[in-house]
C-alpha cells in the first residue's frame, strides 16, 4: 500500500504525510504504480482519467480543497474510486473575501490607494464618485454554502439579494431567478459562486455579460472556468460592464495583461481561503478522510 501526492499541499499537511506515509511523487515506475491506493491531491495537475488508468489499485482520492474541478470525478465513479473534499472550514473565509471585493469593486478602495500613491489627489484633485454597496440589488450564482454564507453578510448591507442554481433552494428568503441570464438583467452585482468543473464551463458567458449591463458588476470567487474571461474582457475594455473583482482565473496563474491594466477590475492571486486558521482546518480535514479511509474503507467527507 502507498499514497501518492499529486500538486500543491499545505506545508503543514505535506510535512505530516512526510512524517507519518512517505508518499510518492510522480513519475512512477510500474511497480510503484501498482502499490497506490489512494491519492492525496491539491490543485492542478489534477487526477484525470488517464493518471486513474495508470494506477490500478488505486481507491480512493482526497482532495485538499472544497473544489473537485480539478479531479475526473465522472472517472472516479464509474471505476468506484472514492473523492473526498473539505468543505465547510473555508466557507466563511471565502464568503470575506466574496465581501472584500464587492466592497473593493464598487468602492474602487484599491484604485483610490493608488490614486493617492501616485501623488495624483494633490495634482488632479479628488477621487472620481463609486458606487455605494448598501441598498445594492446583488445576484448569487450558485446558493452553496458559500453563496448562503456570502448572502447572510451582504443583507447587514440592506442589500437585496436574488440567486441561480439548477433548482430552488427550499424555504430560502430570497428571490430565486430561473436562468443566469435573468438573474444577470435583474441585479447591480452578480456573485459567481458556483462549484467549477465541466457542468458549469463558461456559465457567465456574453450573454449572461451582456444583461449585467454597462452599469453592472461582476465578482468571481469559484473557478475561472465559470466565466468567458474573453468576452469578460472585451466587455470590460469596451465599457459595457461597469467592473469586476476577480479572485480567479482561466489560466492560472497567467492573469491577462488586459485586465492588469484596467482600472475598473480588482484582482486578486486566488486567495480566497488563505487565512492560516482556514488553511490549516483544511489540512487537519484532509488527514481525517486520509486516515479514516485507511482504516475503514470510509470517507468523512465524500464527494462520490
Amino acid at each position: 500500500m502507498a499514497i501518492l501526492a499529486v500538486g500543491t499541499l499545505e506545508p503543514s499537511l505535506e510535512k505530516e504525510l512526510a512524517g507519518r506515509y512517505a508518499p510518492l511523487r510522480l513519475p512512477l515506475d510500474a511497480e510503484r504504480a501498482e502499490s497506490v491506493t489512494v491519492i492525496v491531491c491539491g490543485g492542478r495537475p489534477g487526477v484525470d482519467a488517464a493518471l486513474m488508468d495508470a494506477l490500478p489499485n488505486l481507491a480512493a482520492i482526497v482532495n485538499y480543497g472544497a473544489g473537485v474541478d480539478a479531479i475526473d470525478v465522472a472517472a472516479a465513479r464509474q471505476r468506484g474510486i472514492g473523492v473526498s473534499n473539505t468543505p465547510d472550514v473555508l466557507t466563511d473565509t471565502v464568503a470575506d473575501t466574496a465581501l472584500g471585493l464587492i466592497l473593493d469593486t464598487l468602492r474602487g478602495f484599491a484604485a483610490a490607494d493608488r490614486y493617492v500613491r501616485a501623488g495624483r489627489w494633490a495634482a488632479e484633485g479628488p477621487f472620481p464618485y463609486t458606487r455605494d454597496v448598501s441598498g445594492s440589488r446583488v445576484g448569487i450564482l450558485g446558493l452553496g454554502r458559500i453563496g448562503s454564507a456570502i448572502a447572510t453578510r451582504l443583507l447587514g448591507f440592506g442589500c437585496a439579494i436574488a440567486y441561480h442554481n439548477r433548482h430552488p433552494v427550499p424555504d430560502s428568503p430570497y428571490r430565486y431567478a430561473a436562468s443566469a441570464v435573468e438573474l444577470a438583467a435583474s441585479v447591480d452585482v452578480l456573485v459567481v459562486a458556483t462549484a467549477g468543473g465541466p457542468d458549469s464551463a463558461h456559465l457567465v458567458d456574453r450573454d449572461v455579460l451582456a444583461a449585467l449591463g454597462p452599469q453592472g458588476y461582476l465578482v468571481n470567487i469559484a473557478r475561472g472556468s465559470v466565466v468567458d474571461q474573453d468576452a469578460l474582457i472585451d466587455m470590460l475594455t469596451a465599457g459595457d460592464l461597469a467592473g469586476a473583482g476577480l479572485d480567479v482565473y482561466a489560466d492560472e496563474p497567467n492573469v491577462p495583461v488586459a485586465l492588469r491594466e484596467l482600472d475598473t477590475v480588482v484582482l486578486l492571486p486566488h486567495m480566497g481561503s488563505a487565512t492560516a486558521r482556514t488553511r490549516a482546518a483544511m489540512a487537519a480535514l484532509a488527514m481525517r478522510n486520509l486516515e479514516e479511509f485507511l482504516a475503514t474503507g470510509r470517507l468523512v467527507t465524500p464527494v462520490t
